[in-house]
């Protein structure tokens, strides 16, 4: 697929955007062309190639979702150099851990990514990005505009100029390893999921028949499985607007045809107004019935949420109207795309298996399937039903308690977000509570009305408490924290 990006990026309408930006003065203006892109992915590969990289190394990228990583990325696959993503927003103690792991021959970092003292330090944490002290990171390249107290720049030709060749085929004929991708771990072991050439190949590959991006059209998207399908289709691609009203706008101006948001991004963007257009694809998170509705009410032609995970992109995708007429206990995340297989442990944890998964974990031995942490229910039709989070579980009176089975029943009209939680009781138990965010304008005393049906149907699972609040987020994917809402919780319930 990345082979078939670098020829399409220069021989399909290169004079055509590729990627978009959005202004702050509300306007979109083409960030890189397609043939600019193609010309920087070359460039960073004469440049790797001139530092010594070879195939097998190891490259550390620190640098923001764009254009810019995206060429990286290209370059490092025509060498054959292995790309460990070290997210700048993880802090330096995690980074440098997940660095100590991966051992890379070479650290790109953006200037704000290096959080250097001086002029650069306050940049670098207003936008959360923080590297540990460079001299702990081994060779360090600045990519991109360099600030006092960063690494020397990577050094490439300018657009235009012309680009010294590199071997025709740099990288030998076989299934290395392509990715590296740290997911959870601590400081003291860092867990990183490696995906091969083979594997990442498959994966974008079931991303482009699930989406099938057509030529000429806009999509509204910025990251890595969003980029090279519809780029490799001849599609632009729009970076989403960080503020919700401008991301409103950019719907209105652009008109995109498909578009990928997570569903805290969907939620702010209907809040400012938003009108959708075309196919609407959100994952990362939780996204219940009722918010997809939402989308769809607000102009998209489909909503779908996408079940995906970092060992298996994607996994399974269901359509707001299949997932609305779903009536069973669970969440119904549709159908096992093509080449993905399922199984269950014998807690009744979802096992995957496919040609787009993972091939192991950095530094441990291959398994056949990718343990979830999802508990799964049995479907007549085949199709995926999670019944929430393992560790999720709440033990209250010798009983467990799955969040994942009930919490779909919460969502009704005017709940933005309902999550599950257990609170210790005093007593060596644990108290089920039901934390609702309510819509903006919705009147919490209807709601609490309209929720009774729902509770008393859940039987011996029906919480002990039901409190209005806010839903606390975490992380990248501004998934529903359930520590923090059980302590918020407590805290509700004492006073």
């Amino acid at each position: 697929m990345l082979d078939r990006l670098a020829h399409a990026l220069r021989t399909v309408h290169p004079d055509r955007p590729a990627v978009l930006r959005h202004t702050r003065l509300g306007t979109t203006r083409v960030r890189i062309r397609r043939g600019e892109l193609a010309d920087l992915a070359d460039n960073h590969a004469v440049a790797l190639h001139a530092r010594g990289l070879r195939d097998g190394d190891t490259l550390g990228v620190a640098v923001r979702p764009g254009p810019r990583a995206l060429a990286v990325l290209i370059a490092a696959h025509r060498l054959g150099l292995r790309t460990a993503v070290l997210d700048p927003t993880a802090g330096p103690d995690v980074l440098a851990a997940r660095l100590a792991l991966a051992r890379p021959d070479l650290v790109l970092a953006d200037a704000a990514a290096q959080a250097v003292a001086g002029w650069a330090g306050p940049l670098a944490r207003r936008a959360d990005l923080a590297l540990p002290p460079l001299d702990t990171l081994g060779p360090v390249a600045t990519l991109g505009h360099r600030l006092p107290g960063c690494a020397p720049r990577l050094r490439t030709n300018p657009f235009g100029a012309s680009v010294p060749s590199i071997p025709a085929r740099a990288v030998p004929e076989r299934d290395g390893d392509a990715v590296i991708v740290f997911t959870s771990g601590t400081t003291a072991d860092p867990r990183a999921v490696v995906h091969s050439r083979g594997g990442l190949a498959a994966g974008l590959r079931t991303v482009t028949e699930l989406v099938d991006p057509r030529p000429g059209t806009v999509v509204l998207g910025g990251t890595f499985f969003v980029l090279v399908p519809a780029l490799t289709a001849g599609a632009a691609v729009a970076l989403p607007a960080r503020e919700p009203a401008a991301l409103a706008r950019q719907f209105a101006r652009l008109a995109p045809a498909h578009s990928y948001l997570t569903p805290p991004q969907l939620r702010a963007a209907l809040a400012a107004g938003a009108r959708f257009t075309g196919r609407v694809w959100t994952g990362s998170a939780p996204a219940d019935a009722a918010l997809l509705r939402r989308v769809k009410q607000a102009g998209a032609e489909q909503a779908w949420g996408v079940y995906a995970l970092t060992e298996l992109f994607p996994a399974a995708a269901v359509e707001e109207a299949e997932k609305s007429a779903f009536t069973g206990p669970g969440d119904l995340v549709g159908a096992p795309l093509p080449g993905v297989r399922t199984g269950l442990g014998p807690d009744g944890e979802l096992l995957l298996a496919g040609t787009g998964a993972r091939h192991r974990y950095l530094g441990e031995e291959p398994e056949p399937w990718v343990r979830t942490g999802d508990r799964a229910t049995p479907d007549p039709d085949g199709r995926i039903v999670l019944a929430g989070r393992l560790k999720d579980m709440v033990l209250r009176r010798a009983e467990n308690i799955y969040p994942g089975l009930y919490e779909p029943a919460l969502h009704l009209p005017g709940v933005e977000l309902a999550v599950l939680v257990g609170v210790p009781d005093g007593q060596g138990d644990e108290r089920l509570v039901a934390l609702v965010q309510p819509s903006p304008g919705t009147d919490p005393r209807r709601l609490r009305g309209a929720l009774t049906g729902p509770l008393d149907r859940m039987g011996s699972a029906r919480p002990d408490a039901l409190l209005f609040g806010e839903v606390p987020l975490a992380g990248r994917s501004r998934k529903p924290d359930r520590a923090a809402a059980a302590a918020y919780c407590a805290r509700q319930l004492a006073i």
